[in-house]
């Protein structure tokens, strides 16, 4: 699928930076009209949840939500629920800085956005994301938009520099129950006072890779902190289905952005060409008579 061009485009060091330390920011990189458009598109959801009362698909909605006073905590998949988001991350600006980054073509895994409320917007604990959807190599990365401006108080994003090439972490609890989040002990580990905290102003990229630690604080502030994200893999990078997310995607999880899309794989060093995807040409999957014999049994 093509894509627009970004803003501006990265350079070297910057491309440099992120290989060596797993992460990037980019100040107020997002320009004025696709920053609006992204407010806009945010904001109807917001009074879309006036009208409901427990979370569902769409809305995952916080504790004390009401008509009167919101609480959000997550719109999932913005992608499959709005136009602008969908542009925005398929043909735009976060789908040209994945092609930069990850030497394009890429694919498309999910989107989401966080709303983190005011007055207490939960934390996330640290973790580590590729344990939600393990995927056939350690490419995908997440691009995040802050939609208004970021301090400390509203609990930004902090990210461990270079902790994307150390240890994967567990994520289950000491009960054998998932958890999403390091146990004690493990965070023990860490030197938090290397944590990058990334805040800006409205606009600013955040960017890890799938295996660095990172997390935030509670959001102390008065105001919302709308954090938009996007996850992309480079394109022979494939999500191991039945595990975690990859079992709940939706429509556009796959897209290939950034040119088309190649049957040819490599794995361990050694390269074929697969299969057609028949899932885009309608009908069930050809037998193997039907595709050696050509007998019609191979759609069309």
């Amino acid at each position: 699928m093509n894509i627009n061009p970004a803003s501006e485009t990265l350079s070297e060091d910057q491309r440099r930076f992120y290989t060596e330390q797993g992460y990037l920011q980019l100040d107020s990189f997002v320009g004025t009209g696709w920053l609006s458009r992204l407010k806009a598109a945010a904001a109807e959801f917001v009074e879309m949840s006036r009208a409901e009362t427990r979370s569902g698909k769409v809305l995952d909605l916080a504790p004390g939500h009401s008509a009167e006073t919101p609480r959000i905590r997550r719109l999932n998949s913005p992608v499959d629920h709005h136009e602008t988001f969908r542009a925005f991350a398929i043909e735009g600006p976060a789908a040209a800085l994945a092609c930069d980054l990850l030497g394009g073509p890429v694919r498309f895994h999910h989107s989401k956005l966080n709303y983190k409320w005011s007055d207490g917007g939960e934390e996330i604990k640290w973790h580590q994301d590729i344990q939600f959807w393990p995927h056939t190599d350690f490419s995908p990365l997440t691009i995040g938009v802050y939609l208004d401006d970021v301090d400390d108080a509203m609990g930004p994003m902090g990210v461990l520099p270079g902790s994307h090439t150390g240890p994967l972490y567990d994520l289950y609890d000491r009960d054998g129950n998932w958890a999403g989040a390091m146990t004690d002990e493990d965070i023990a580990t860490l030197e938090l006072d290397r944590m990058a905290w990334l805040k800006g102003p409205a606009g600013s990229v955040t960017i890890h890779n799938c295996c660095m630690v990172h997390g935030s604080v509670p959001n102390n502030s008065s105001r919302p902190r709308p954090l938009l994200l996007q996850t992309y893999s480079a394109m022979e990078s494939y999500p191991i289905g039945n595990i975690g997310a990859n079992s709940v995607r939706t429509g556009l999880a796959g897209t290939v952005i950034g040119g088309p899309a190649s049957m040819t794989l490599t794995i361990d060093g050694r390269s074929m060409r697969g299969a057609p995807d028949w899932s885009q040409r309608g009908g069930a999957s050809p037998t193997i008579f039907g595709s050696q014999q050509k007998d019609g049994d191979q759609p069309g």
